[in-house]
């Protein structure tokens, strides 16, 4: 009898590793009622949608009141006004797009997990280890084969292309969800000589480049010779809060042609066939962000996750445990302390400082001996589990 069910689901870890997080965390919920716990874990926002953005969203849904401005199914890349305002933003770091490489997503999660789609079952696909788990498990899921090149504190969790390695896809994240590694323009040069040598796409995940204050590249575009070998996915999720309204974007340019074949036109094949686009509302909200106004206030907040994470790196500088991240990101990388490996410092945190974060062994076999901190708990919260961490290890 034919097998009908696809058992690539079986080559993927049964649990999520978020859903992992949040079971141990209810187990102790339950065993301690009267703990307050401080969440340091799962990367969601928590500073409020800004006044531009809600206004905008406020007007485009009184329009779709009216016959007249009523929006029904909207283009499925996206209305022009959003993606023009996409090209603005690229141009503020000298990055010339064309407003028909612009597809307007619910997330970069989905595009991210979506975009193998036009690659075929024997494709090979190079992740750095480790990952965002979305990389690896959708591949996985759709049954091709995955391999991993060593992110460690040696190569600063940024690795850099193994010329004995064979990949066709490569995923690169910069600043890096969980590490907070970010890439040099130079280093990012070397991938894309590296991918145009040997035909390779790089999938490259822009999701954080908000939170980059200084010369590092905010778009791989910004290297010569990126639009023919890299497709780039962003979102406004971290920029400008959006983890429930749910709108992104993803660049996928023209001259991004394999075995005679233009990406371009695939990717908008499959997106006319399995997307209707984002709501005219959302996007219309999008569009604000992208407003002096909109930019200013989405400034303001990164700012704040990110004196959040100040306090963080600042404890872990007084306590002498070795981080990365923090400067450039909301993410905290750091070395779990007394020799504990990622999930017995997962319980530990939780037990005796009652904080919780993410174990490092969750995103790959790298991970392993490190730990998550994330910023986007806020200032407040920062503050009060540095000092639970601190009256912990210094205990």
């Amino acid at each position: 009898m034919a097998q009908i069910i696809n058992h690539s689901f079986d080559t993927i870890p049964k649990s999520y590793l978020f859903s992992e997080v949040a079971r141990r965390v209810a187990a102790f919920r339950a065993a301690h009622p009267e703990k307050r716990l401080i969440p340091m874990g799962i990367g969601d926002v928590t500073r409020p949608l800004r006044r531009p953005v809600i206004e905008a969203l406020k007007k485009a849904a009184e329009e779709q009141t009216h016959a007249e401005s009523f929006h029904g199914y909207g283009p499925e890349q996206g209305y022009d006004f959003l993606r023009e305002a996409v090209l603005g933003h690229y141009a503020g770091f000298g990055v010339h797009l064309e407003k028909e490489d612009v597809f307007i997503s619910d997330g970069a999660k989905s595009d991210l997990g979506n975009l193998p789609d036009l690659f075929s079952g024997d494709c090979v696909v190079l992740l750095p280890d480790p990952v965002y788990p979305v990389y690896r498990d959708s591949n996985l899921m759709a049954g091709r084969r995955v391999t991993y090149l060593a992110a460690t504190r040696a190569n600063s969790f940024a690795p850099l292309p193994d010329e004995a390695l064979h990949a066709d896809l490569v995923y690169l994240c910069s600043p890096a969800n969980p590490t907070g590694a970010a890439y040099s323009k130079e280093q990012l040069k070397v991938w894309v000589d590296w991918a145009l040598a040997n035909d390779a796409v790089i999938l490259y995940d822009a999701a954080y480049e908000c939170f980059i204050q200084n010369d590092l590249p905010h778009s791989i575009y910004e290297v010569e010779g990126a639009k023919e070998c890299a497709i780039e996915v962003c979102s406004l999720s971290k920029t400008a809060g959006f983890t429930g309204m749910r709108c992104g974007y993803t660049v996928v340019p023209h001259g991004l042609v394999r075995e005679g074949q233009n990406l371009h036109d695939l990717w908008l094949r499959r997106q006319c066939t399995k997307m209707n686009g984002v709501a005219y509302p959302i996007q219309r909200a999008a569009e604000a962000v992208f407003t002096p106004e909109g930019m200013a206030a989405c400034r303001e907040d990164i700012a704040a996750y990110l004196r959040a994470a100040a306090i963080v790196a600042d404890a872990l500088d007084e306590l002498g445990i070795w981080y990365c991240g923090g400067k450039n990101s909301p993410y905290i990388w750091m070395e779990c302390p007394r020799g504990l490996d990622s999930w017995q410092f997962f319980d530990a945190l939780l037990e005796n400082a009652g904080i919780i974060g993410t174990p490092g062994s969750g995103f790959g076999e790298n991970g392993e001996g490190y730990f998550r901190l994330s910023a986007f708990s806020g200032e407040e919260n920062a503050r009060a589990a540095m000092e639970r961490l601190r009256a912990w290890l210094q205990s």
